[in-house]
């Protein structure tokens, strides 16, 4: 047993300490869910759909049971019976529009890649040969994929049977009107922005196996998922199968983005194969098959509106979205563009706002939560109208938020959309990146370059955002409509020979949660980080949990593990007052160790607690053998982290060449677990923001086809397309959670997206551009030149 005198002395929390999850990633020791193999497995493929709308006449799989190697082969309407439709669990307003989503398509095909039939084969590849001879007639109905026209009178329908593409509509005003304040502005500017749909990209494609008991009727379903404790109760609903006759399990998962925040009709149609069967299958998505399956995200139109004085007081701001759903409302689609809702006014004080959005069927992949889940979409509408609000003014950018944003003595701050957050400090942040940056010099250069006309413009892109995170306050939820809550469980087992075993309900795909739980634990416990273990993404070993997405985990699902460790600690007190002959009010916890005050020479360590509980042989009357704990944290309040990124473009106008010289973010995720992981998910975050500014778009044909359905043709940023990324941080803790942590997984998408549009914008200003839809490709900066060299030759 450890005595105590090797007890650890140096705190955990603020360390850069390398990752646990990476010994095993880098030497191939990893268990995804592909990996998995077991007796008598079967391979499932999926017939799509190739048409984005069309009636199925005739669906004939005898050929392909024939075919080498088939076990079965199964229609639509095969599988039909028994199968509920996927669920929707955030239906936002009590009118919404929520068509059944059948996991596999019976009477009606409504997005290119809808599941048509399935095949069960020996091996994977017999399975994709046999789906060539599966015979499908289709009566082609028309495709419906403008958001505008789908909300006319006499579109084609998405669903004919609710008779209209408005899914919902959903309002928020707050303040005073948004029509008085109008009236009284000297400066009102009006812009509409397109939010391109983005194709999630996890490293691993989605996967799931499911292996059934037959004697027990118990299946165990392996899926590369986000939400192992959400899918297994909603695949008990879609399926019939009891819940208590399900275990779920996330193996190791390879990145996720909100792509995998999902129950998926492949889970389902494999969990009903199996269970028809009797036997194991397993499903793997190729990389093209996910482009056109997996949910897509982003898809708006947004019209913003800012009302403001001539000295550029901000008095009011008007939102009205339109949202793209897709052809299906998946498990939190309608709720994205909410989420959004309320940061439209970002770190700015006003008078009036003013939100609208408007749900629209079309015929495309359904959308739901990616990186960000419209937090990034609403960062981006304010900060670019604040640019060009600057513009209008003659005003810095920097300047023109300096004068609107809250400022840090008034925290904590009702902001406008009716959110309070509780610390912040704008300032401090901001005069940071400007100094990393050299914003004043940069300044000069931009305008010694402006005067020499030269051909290649140098462009200063500003973003100050601030988000929500930690989606948890369940009673917020259940004001929103959520169907579920937002708390975090967490459990502390102490082991006899005091090594410790934290069971948590977040389910990570690689964010660093084994690490920084295992940082959190020890110092509470004064255990060393070697000896604790955290377990995770199963429900029979972690059967509580709401699992991970909305930057929750750290600051719901991290605060419950401390709060844990701190209940073992209060029992380990009961145990070693009672071996100490002390009284508990006498005794003292130091880096593990229980001593008595004045008489430190007796002491006993954690770990002989452990032991001692263990055995059972001298405990406190009535003292159950145990110092294991769990708590659950249900939050009363989100977190705010903020920051400031700067982005410094320089742009070809000969050929729309976009450059990026340099680019420095200062951000605020309050008190930091671990540097080394934080600074790596702020990497992530500012790579993908980059990516939807200049790189990445779902785009389809006018028959609703996806073009961009590979990655020759869907372009993903790789480390060469990115330059060094300079970061630092200032910290204000966050007072809804114990640690003081805000969130750091979707900071640096949200910010990065604003600030590089904002560059480019900002280098062509001087030549007449004021926008450039996104993603900004050379093809369309040019353009954009073309046009504002055409309007001032209209002009002249």
């Amino acid at each position: 047993m450890s005595d105590t005198t090797d007890q650890v002395t140096e705190r955990e929390v603020g360390r850069s300490r390398p990752r646990k999850e990476d010994a095993r990633l880098v030497t191939g020791q990893t268990n995804w869910t592909d990996n998995i193999n077991v007796n008598g497995l079967q391979h499932l493929a999926i017939l799509r759909s190739p048409m984005a709308h069309a009636r199925i006449d005739r669906v004939d799989v005898a050929p392909a049971r024939e075919r080498p190697g088939v076990i079965a082969a199964f229609s639509g309407r095969d599988l039909a019976e028994g199968l509920g439709s996927l669920p929707c669990a955030w239906p936002v307003t009590e009118d919404i529009v929520l068509p059944d989503h059948p996991p596999i398509a019976v009477d009606e095909v409504r997005y290119a890649g809808d599941p048509v039939a399935v095949v069960v084969a020996r091996d994977r590849y017999a399975a994709a040969d046999a789906l060539e001879a599966i015979e499908v007639d289709y009566e082609p109905l028309p495709p419906v994929l403008d958001l505008e026209a789908a909300l006319t009178e006499g579109s084609p329908l998405v669903h004919a049977d609710k008779g209209t593409n408005r899914c919902y509509v959903w309002p928020l005003a707050t303040g005073e009107s948004y029509a008085t304040v109008r009236e009284r502005a000297d400066v009102v500017l009006r812009r509409r922005y397109h939010q391109q749909r983005l194709i999630p990209n996890a490293m691993e494609p989605r996967a799931v196996v499911v292996t059934p008991l037959a004697a027990s009727g118990e299946y165990t379903v392996y899926s590369s998922t986000q939400i192992p404790h959400i899918l297994r109760i909603m695949l008990s609903v879609v399926t019939g199968v009891p819940e208590h006759k399900l275990r779920v399990i996330a193996p190791d998962v390879g990145g996720g983005f909100g792509s995998k925040l999902q129950v998926y009709g492949e889970e389902a149609l494999a969990l009903a194969v199996a269970q028809r069967l009797g036997r194991p299958v397993k499903w793997t998505e190729s990389r093209s098959e996910g482009y056109l399956a997996t949910h897509h995200g982003r898809g708006m139109i947004q019209d913003i509106e800012i009302a403001a004085t001539r000295e550029g007081g901000l008095l009011g701001l008007k939102v009205d979205l339109l949202a793209d759903m897709g052809a299906y409302l998946m498990l939190v689609t309608p709720g994205i563009p909410i989420l959004g809702a309320f940061m439209y006014p970002a770190i700015y004080k006003m008078d009036a706002y003013d939100f609208t959005c408007t749900g629209v069927f079309t015929t495309r992949t359904p959308t739901d939560a990616y990186r960000g889940a419209g937090r990034p979409e609403a960062t981006y509408a304010i900060e670019r109208i604040m640019d060009e609000l600057a513009a209008e003014l003659g005003l810095d950018p920097v300047e023109l938020r300096r004068r609107n944003w809250i400022r840090h003595e008034e925290f904590p701050y009702t902001a406008i959309a009716g959110l309070t957050y509780d610390s912040g400090n704008y300032e401090a942040a901001t005069d940071k990146a400007l100094a990393l940056f050299g914003y004043d010099e940069l300044r000069a250069e931009q305008q010694r370059r402006n005067e020499r006309g030269d051909v290649v413009r140098l462009g200063i892109g500003v973003s100050t955002y601030t988000e929500m995170c930690g989606l948890a306050p369940s009673r917020v939820l259940r004001d929103l409509r959520y169907a579920a809550g937002g708390w975090e469980a967490a459990s502390i087992r102490m082991l006899p020979t005091g090594k410790v075993e934290v069971v948590t309900g977040t389910s990570p795909h690689g964010q660093g949660h084994v690490t920084c739980w295992s940082q959190i634990a020890a110092d509470v416990l004064g255990v060393p980080f070697e000896d604790v273990e955290v377990v995770h993404g199963d429900t029979r070993s972690a059967p509580q949990g709401m699992d991970t997405y909305g930057s929750r985990s750290l600051v719901v699902g991290g605060a419950a593990v401390h709060h844990a460790a701190q209940k073992v600690v209060e029992k380990a007190r009961k145990v070693a007052a009672h071996l100490l002959e002390a009284n508990e009010h006498d005794l003292e916890f130091t880096h593990g160790v229980f001593s008595v005050k004045g008489s430190p020479e007796a002491r006993k360590s954690i770990q002989e607690i452990a032991f001692a509980t263990f055995s059972s042989h001298d405990l406190p009357d009535g003292m159950e053998p145990t110092i294991n704990a769990e708590h659950l944290v249900d939050p009363e309040n989100f977190s705010y982290p903020h920051g400031t990124h700067l982005c410094a473009v320089e742009v070809d106008t000969e050929t729309g060449r976009t450059t990026i010289r340099s680019y420095v973010c200062v951000d605020d995720v309050g008190r930091v677990i671990n540097p080394m992981i934080v600074e790596g998910q702020v990497h992530g975050g500012i790579a993908q923001g980059i990516a939807q500014a200049l790189y990445e778009e779902a785009v389809y044909d006018d028959e609703g086809n996806l073009v961009s359905g590979t990655m020759a043709d869907y372009l993903v940023p790789t480390a060469v397309d990115l330059p060094e990324f300079v970061t630092d941080r200032t910290e204000t803790p966050a007072t809804s959670n114990p640690l003081g942590a805000k969130g750091v997984g979707e900071s640096g998408t949200i910010a990065s997206t604003p600030a590089v549009v904002n560059a480019i914008v900002d280098a062509l200003r001087p030549l007449g551009v004021t926008e450039v839809t996104m993603p900004c490709t050379p093809q369309r900066v040019w353009d954009a030149l073309g046009q504002a060299r055409s309007a001032k030759e209209a002009s002249a």
